[in-house]
C-alpha cells in the first residue's frame, strides 16, 4: 500500500486519467474528490461489497440444472 500525505487542495494522480483531490478536513473527516473518465466505476468500498456479496449469492442460485428443458419450458393446460 503506497501511504501519502496530503493537504487540502492537493491531489494525487492515478494514471493517467484519475485524478482524487483532497476538497475538505473536518476533524477525522476527509472530503474527497475524484475526477475519472465515464467509463470508470467509483464506489464506496461497502458498496462495492455489497454488489459483490449479491453477484455471489445470484450465482449461486438454486436453479435446478437436472431437469430436462422440455420440463422447464413445458406449456401448462
Amino acid at each position: 500500500m503506497l501511504v501519502l500525505t496530503r493537504k487540502k487542495d492537493e491531489s494525487i494522480m492515478i494514471g493517467h486519467g484519475i485524478e482524487v483531490v483532497v476538497l475538505g478536513i473536518d476533524g477525522d473527516k476527509v472530503r474527497i474528490g475524484i475526477e475519472a473518465p465515464k467509463d470508470v466505476t467509483i464506489l464506496r468500498k461497502e458498496v462495492y461489497m455489497d454488489v459483490a456479496d449479491t453477484n455471489k449469492q445470484a450465482i449461486s442460485s438454486t436453479i435446478p440444472t437436472n431437469l430436462p428443458l422440455g420440463n422447464i419450458f413445458r406449456k401448462k393446460d
